[in-house]
């Protein structure tokens, strides 16, 4: 930061600007308008000026733990979990910032190994888990993909950047509406959020390329089936609430709803999937 002899054009101490030339106001009334419009209009763009200095210089210091993140967690190997290998997937992993969509709080813990609570006792999900749902979900460009618990926006983030739409369903809807302000600021114009029961999936949007559930329910929704396309994969944890569950890989085939491939990928343990009333 410039010291104070350099902003004000000269050595500590001196007073030049007393020898600044004052002209008075009844002379140039049109300048000294201008010159108020223009204090005022710096005075309101500092904060804002002063907001992205601080969110860059913030991006910059989490850039490092992203990358350590990838390496370690998500591309590394480790016992009893495979891989990620996709390099698309591992180059959004590298530019999403994870510390955004938790709470200021939290941002330290952001990038652990480890999921974290956003609230209304949901969490978001550690990096691997994400990761590995994003993959099995196989996302190309033109993809339309939905996802089932929006939380804080994350998955539907990491999404952005891999297929052409993006469909989220929230059905808290504080959680919702602020997640739907955060990725708007964010930048990430190919999301669409929406508050309500994602046990219906999204009809009107249907069929999708993909569907990613982020929550646990005790059977697979036959709607989410009906709405993907021939060929379409859903990535889904079933099982009991608060017990060990399967992630299971749903992959549709061309003969109706009934024609799916089941395939057992991990043991996982997610939130319980909330319904709306029945």
């Amino acid at each position: 930061m410039p010291s104070e002899s350099a902003i004000r054009g000269g050595p500590s101490g001196s007073q030049i600007s007393s020898s600044v030339v004052r002209v008075p106001s009844a002379r140039f009334p049109a300048l000294d308008r201008w010159r108020i419009v223009s204090v005022r209009l710096a005075l309101l763009l500092l904060p804002l000026a002063a907001t992205f200095t601080l969110a860059q210089g913030d991006d910059g210091a989490f850039r490092q733990q992203r990358e350590d993140m990838v390496r370690t967690q998500i591309a590394g190997q480790r016992w009893g979990v495979e891989a990620i290998r996709d390099a698309r997937v591992l180059t959004t992993f590298r530019q999403v910032p994870r510390h955004r969509f938790v709470s200021t709080a939290q941002s330290p813990l952001a990038y652990d190994d480890r999921p974290l609570p956003i609230g209304y006792g949901q969490t978001i999900s550690q990096p691997y888990i994400v990761a590995r749902m994003t993959e099995l979900v196989e996302p190309r460009k033109e993809h339309r993909v939905l996802e089932i618990g929006t939380g804080s926006g994350y998955q539907a983030a990491i999404l952005s950047g891999l297929v052409a739409e993006v469909y989220t369903i929230e059905i808290i809807e504080p959680l919702g509406v602020a997640a739907r302000s955060r990725l708007a600021a964010l930048g990430y114009r190919n999301v669409n959020v929406r508050v309500g029961d994602g046990y219906y999936g999204w009809q009107e949007k249907a069929p999708f390329d993909g569907i990613i559930v982020t929550a646990a329910a005790n059977h697979i929704p036959p709607r989410l089936i009906e709405q993907l396309k021939p060929g379409g994969r859903m990535v889904i944890p079933v099982g009991n609430p608060f017990q060990t569950q399967r992630l299971l890989l749903v992959i549709k085939g061309n003969k109706g709803p009934r024609d799916i491939r089941i395939h057992d990928i991990m043991p996982v343990i997610f939130v319980p999937f909330v319904r709306g009333r029945q």
